[in-house]
């Protein structure tokens, strides 16, 4: 009741995790503040956020409340190539616009500066991220062999750029972390439990591995609306003022990632029983297959 009168609202709660965790640190805190830190000091739009409580006797965890923001996101599952709303319902221009707005999306996100975050640390660019990767695959190796990862990373370590512009990074850019109304206008940017500091290419090429995961991986074209690759980069060159460059070792960047996370999920779904504990899918599955044929482009 406020001022003699009901009103309802509806709002979105966001807890800490308590017990498995996708990546070696849920970055909670970090996810509260780089929304806050958005929402004031950029154009990216990101769900209003009402309060952060750090004492876990509440709900169990540390969490924060945010407004509902009401939308539809491209599935995962299944890729929006492959079914789905976006293929069923969503016009040629419908798709195109989504899919302007991620690329939009990054370029703002690149267009910010970190220090408005409030962030004490972060990743910070490519020789730091490495390193994070290296050690989260190796937790992960101990229950699941990620050969395709292995691979990956090699030829990473062999082919690493030398210095390059720093910049702030959504970490996992794609369209399925991006809210829309049904006209296809951004209407929420989600998820940014992997922001960081690197080069502007990293995530343009992880949002253009995802899209070929989504399509390629799944043996399915494209859908109709999509632009290009190059349309794409001519798209955010002109949005961000700044050049890509590359784009070919972060492609490989991006699926090196995604064989680890994949790997990952494999031990999380054999400690809960969903999978049983023979089964290949840290190893057989489309990222890694998709990985291999990004390296073959490579001559690797």
């Amino acid at each position: 009741t406020s001022g003699g009168s009901e009103r309802t609202e509806t709002y979105v709660v966001r807890v800490a995790p308590t017990g498995y965790t996708l990546f070696p640190d849920a970055a909670f805190e970090t996810q509260y503040k780089v929304l806050t830190g958005l929402a004031a000091h950029s154009k990216v739009p990101v769900p209003r956020v009402l309060w952060f409580e750090e004492d876990a006797s509440v709900l169990g965890a540390p969490f924060f409340v945010m407004e509902e923001v009401k939308g539809v996101v491209p599935p995962d599952n299944p890729p929006y190539h492959v079914d789905g709303w976006l293929k069923t319902d969503a016009t040629p221009e419908v798709r195109e616009r989504i899919w302007w707005g991620c690329i939009d999306t990054i370029a703002e996100l690149h267009g910010t500066d970190p220090s408005v975050l409030g962030l004490e640390s972060m990743l910070d660019g490519l020789p730091a991220q490495l390193a994070y990767y290296e050690a989260f695959l190796e937790s992960v190796e101990k229950d699941e062999a990620v050969p395709t990862g292995r691979k990956a990373l090699a030829w990473l370590k062999e082919n690493q750029p030398g210095p390059e512009e720093s910049v702030l990074c959504w970490g996992d850019a794609r369209i399925g972390n991006v809210m829309y109304d049904e006209e296809g206008n951004r209407l929420a940017v989600l998820d940014w439990e992997m922001v960081s500091l690197g080069a502007p290419a990293q995530d343009f090429a992880w949002a253009w591995f995802l899209d070929r995961h989504h399509s390629e991986a799944m043996e399915v074209p494209r859908l109709e609306g999509f632009p290009s690759k190059e349309a794409t980069v001519a798209r955010y060159e002109a949005a961000a003022g700044r050049k890509l460059e590359n784009v070919d070792y972060y492609e490989v960047f991006a699926g090196f990632r995604f064989c680890v996370i994949m790997a990952r999920l494999a031990v999380i779904f054999k400690d809960w029983g969903l999978l049983p504990a023979d089964h290949d899918m840290g190893q057989n599955n489309h990222a890694a297959e998709l990985t291999e044929i990004v390296l073959a482009e490579r001559g690797a």
